[in-house]
């Protein structure tokens, strides 16, 4: 765990913005999500942030502009491909999913992009079936752009105080110690968010 931090440390910034940059832009747009969810690289700037390797304004200012950018690429993928795309093998363990947010997307349109911005399964696909299902453009790219600003700044912010809570801590019990609570902490966020899509994924299912 140390060599790792050391080597996101020793990133050089640009770098650094252009990897949180194409992972958040990724993630909606060739679906990166389905691998590396991008809101754990945004959660890593903003610890880097903190330490002074980034600047937190930029940070959200890009994770922003990805954000809502590789949601627009998504959407014109899914508008443009439809059908196809859904035939992918990529999608075969997840037709339960699609379904279910085909689903939400029906029931509650435009808002339905600004909720599946907070979970990383719908995140990732919920622009290409926005697509898929030609909502309007202008309505999408209103929620769109309301759910990649709430999201980058709050996940910005809390990759920022995770790290404010890393250095209060080495100050007290060492890095080592500093690491297993950040890593608790940012795991724990990971955790509830995994078990919160369940539930909901759980929810649509049984509806």
């Amino acid at each position: 765990m140390h060599s790792v931090l050391d080597a996101i440390r020793s990133m050089p910034p640009m770098l650094a913005y252009g990897i949180i940059a194409l992972l958040v832009f990724g993630e909606a747009a060739v679906f990166v999500g389905f691998v590396v969810p991008g809101e754990t690289a945004v959660l890593l700037g903003g610890f880097l942030a903190h330490e002074g390797r980034l600047d937190l304004v930029t940070l959200t200012a890009i994770v922003v502009i990805s954000a809502i950018v590789g949601d627009t690429v998504g959407y014109e993928v899914g508008r443009r491909l439809g059908p196809r795309l859904l035939r992918l093998r990529l999608f075969d363990r997840h037709r339960n999913g699609l379904d279910s947010a085909r689903e939400r997307l029906r029931r509650r349109g435009g808002p339905a992009i600004f909720l599946g911005r907070w979970t990383a399964f719908f995140r990732a696909v919920m622009p290409g079936l926005a697509g898929v299902s030609r909502m309007r453009y202008p309505t999408f790219l209103m929620w769109n752009a309301i759910g990649g600003i709430s999201w980058g700044v709050t996940f910005c912010l809390v990759g920022y105080y995770a790290g404010a809570s890393y250095a209060r801590v080495a100050s007290r019990i060492g890095r080592g110690g500093a690491v297993v609570v950040v890593v608790l902490v940012i795991g724990a966020i990971v955790v509830w968010r995994a078990r919160r899509h369940r539930i909901e994924r759980s929810e649509a299912d049984d509806a």
